[in-house]
């Protein structure tokens, strides 16, 4: 007997997003896993998520057991009007491709919240048994996103949803075991699991280990990539540091986002010189900056609801055996100290901190081979498809 699985995710390859390759990875994994009685309908959009980045990805795939369904959005600047404008068209378009239609399973995975509760309410409306995939805590970190009454008030309003969403889902999976604490203390009766994100295969073999020599003089190349928003805050960080170390190194910014006009203007005000802003691209165009940095930088704001997590990209930057320059804290500051060599750690914003961390690194290549091992985007998703299709099995 067929087991019929609805997948639903904002983003999916083509597109560009830790959630995209994520899901990705999870639907090679259940057709893998499933012995060939499962059928798996992804509805997804079209690649939007960066105005900067295009690629084309047909309306609808088939094959035997996988079927793509990509529906269009408005562009958007990745501002919250225009984002909340570009769901509406994705939810309006996921209701009316479900209609009708019967499914043993909903997978959900959501960052921001709404792709879970699209998930939840289709489950509801359909009395479907729910997985969801969360990847951040979205009420917690509103009231710093839009401090004051605004942010109050927004929290206020997403709260009900995240419950509503939360208690809807029969198991729910958490990216990062920093979020274990806030979900476990409000919905103590909900089954949780820990499945973080992971090292991707196109990562799994970086360039043959080297030392290298940096004679006097010699500038360090320092490759951020990545998302560039408000939890990221490089706007905070970036034209004071790089203006510090003017002469020193030479950063490469690859990304976009929501934070890009803030980040350029700062960078104007700042006068700096050693800063390059380098368009989104595909990962496999990624490899070519990786193998040229001599540091890897990841950075998130000080908001204390990103204390929980652990960014995507700390996955693909330790596969690389390139060292790391990372402004973090709370648990993902433990989470980096405890499981990656050669790389140092300092608070968000802290510019000094920043500073006197790249100095402390040693610009060598080291194999990080029991981290891949252990966080393999492959071990990871198997995982979680096992979850989802156990889940299958019992309802």
């Amino acid at each position: 007997m067929t087991t019929r699985i609805l997948l639903l995710s904002f983003y999916y390859p083509p597109d560009l997003a830790a959630g995209s390759f994520r899901m990705e990875a999870l639907v090679q994994a259940l057709l893998k896993e499933s012995s060939n009685n499962v059928q798996i309908d992804v509805i997804t959009t079209q690649p939007n998520r960066y105005i900067a980045y295009t690629a084309a990805a047909a309306d609808s795939q088939q094959s035997p057991a996988l079927s793509i369904r990509r529906i269009g959005v408005r562009p958007h600047k990745s501002g919250y009007l225009d984002q909340t404008r570009a769901f509406a068209s994705y939810a309006s378009g996921v209701c009316k491709a479900v209609r009708g239609k019967k499914y043993d399973l909903i997978v959900a995975s959501s960052s921001r919240l709404m792709t879970a509760s699209l998930g939840a309410y289709i489950a509801f409306r359909s009395k479907t048994p729910l997985y969801l995939d969360i990847r951040d805590i979205f009420v917690d970190i509103l009231p710093e996103l839009f401090p004051g009454r605004l942010g109050w008030l927004a929290a206020k309003t997403f709260r009900p949803i995240e419950g509503f969403t939360i208690r809807q889902a029969k198991m729910i999976n958490l990216t990062s075991p920093g979020f274990f604490s806030y979900f476990y203390a409000r919905y103590p009766d909900k089954a949780f699991s820990m499945r973080t994100n992971g090292v991707d295969e196109l990562f799994l073999s970086p360039p043959p280990p080297k030392h290298i020599v940096k004679l006097p003089g010699d500038v360090i190349n320092v490759v951020y990539a990545g998302n560039i928003g408000a939890g990221q805050g490089l706007d905070l960080i970036l034209p004071q540091m790089a203006k510090r170390l003017e002469g020193v190194a030479y950063f490469y910014i690859v990304g976009a986002g929501g934070g890009l006009d803030n980040l350029r203007q700062a960078l104007q005000l700042a006068n700096v010189s050693n800063v390059e802003l380098i368009a989104p691209m595909e990962r496999s165009g990624l490899l070519a900056f990786y193998q040229k940095a001599d540091v890897l930088f990841v950075h998130l704001n000080s908001f204390k609801s990103l204390h929980r997590v652990i960014p995507s990209k700390v996955f693909e930057y330790a596969a690389t055996g390139k060292p790391i320059l990372a402004g973090v804290s709370g648990y993902t500051a433990r989470f980096i100290t405890t499981n990656i060599i050669n790389a140092t750690v300092f608070e968000p914003c802290d510019v000094d901190g920043a500073v006197t961390g790249l100095k402390d690194l040693s610009l060598n290549f080291v194999r990080r081979e029991a981290f891949v091992k252990n966080y393999s985007r492959l071990l990871t998703q198997k995982g979680m498809a096992r979850d989802v299709l156990g889940m299958c099995h019992t309802v």
